[in-house]
């Protein structure tokens, strides 16, 4: 029973982990105040992503961490082209909202080629990064580990996403630095709720 609770546990976190990235794609089109900082709306989404890897690379090490990342990329290749069917698909006679659905998505799609992008380079650093540091603090520090990887990789994503899909559409320097600065306050907010969930999964053992 205890085993197959860690698996429960473990597909939990993937499920949060796809929710977060697929979510983030369609919400970033959308810019908001955050306090005095901009930034896409789907910036808490997209940073649940990074607390569900560290949590699984802590627990289940860098292999599954990566097939996770793996399988995140294919759901947004997949989200990519459906998109695009929408897109293209016939509107019915009676249904006059084919202009901004076509504004909306095109836009949304621009987004999801900038989150490919980003999404492969900073999960991949981040789980590498993870591990790094875990074999530099010999498996101790977890805060620290956990902040770390999150914050090189956050930076590297947000400086690649804005850049990507905002060019020449929004300005770029205002984005990126709110962006950032949520995010780094996420990533020291959600490293107690690193800590809970891996101390709840290790009484699974």
């Amino acid at each position: 029973m205890v085993p197959e609770r860690r698996e429960q546990a473990f597909l939990l976190l993937v499920t949060i982990f796809i929710a977060g990235l697929t979510i983030a794609s369609v919400l970033a089109s959308k810019i908001v105040m955050l306090g005095p900082f901009v930034a896409p709306a789907g910036v808490l989404a997209y940073s649940l992503t990074f607390a569900a890897t560290d949590v699984i690379a802590e627990l289940w090490g860098k292999r599954r961490a990566n097939l996770v990342v793996m399988a995140g990329f294919a759901g947004i290749v997949v989200i990519a082209v459906l998109v695009q069917v929408a897109v293209y698909l016939p509107a019915a006679p009676f249904w006059q909202h084919q202009t901004a659905f076509e504004t909306i998505m095109h836009s949304t799609m621009r987004i999801i080629i900038a989150s490919i992008v980003a999404y492969l380079i900073s999960q991949i650093h981040d789980v590498w990064a993870f591990h790094f540091w875990k074999n530099r603090t010999r498996g101790r520090y977890l805060w620290l580990r956990n902040n770390l990887s999150t914050i090189v990789s956050q930076t590297l994503d947000t400086v690649i996403f804005i850049s990507i899909a905002f060019y020449g559409e929004q300005p770029l320097w205002p984005l990126i630095w709110g962006q950032l600065v949520v995010k780094f306050i996420i990533a020291v907010l959600d490293t107690p709720i690193v800590y809970a969930l891996v101390y709840w999964i290790r009484k699974f053992d």
